[in-house]
């Protein structure tokens, strides 16, 4: 199983990034599909999750409103579309998956894992 996050870059604040997911070696449509972003010296923590079909998705307070995950399961990726960022929402960010379909704001409950992208938000 292999997740490979790209989209990451410096951007200023107030600007928009579109994060991507592309995930192979697994049964994709099975799968719940998650978020997370990690700063230095900071817990991983739970940005966003959206289930197998794509019709539910749970955010993170501090995104609300600001971003928005979706998937294309005939291309196996999902998608973080992140607007108005800020500075502190510059981190790491992982995509995961999990075939769990409740909470889904635990690290613990994720199977696999990619790498990461980075994403600088300059103030």
């Amino acid at each position: 199983v292999q997740l490979v996050e790209f989209g990451g870059e410096l951007v200023q604040t107030g600007g928009s990034l579109r994060l991507s997911c592309s995930a192979s070696g697994l049964t994709f449509r099975s799968y719940t599909m998650g978020w997370f972003r990690q700063a230095p010296g900071k817990e991983r923590d739970f940005v966003a999750a959206i289930n197998w079909s794509g019709e539910m998705a749970t955010y993170a307070d501090s995104v609300k409103d600001r971003f928005a995950v979706s998937r294309d399961n005939a291309k196996n990726a999902v998608y973080l579309q992140m607007n108005s960022l800020k500075p502190e929402d510059t981190a790491r960010y992982f995509c995961a998956a999990t075939l769990t379909s409740t909470g889904l704001i635990y690290t613990s409950q994720y199977i696999w894992w990619g790498r990461g992208t980075q994403v600088t938000v300059s103030s």
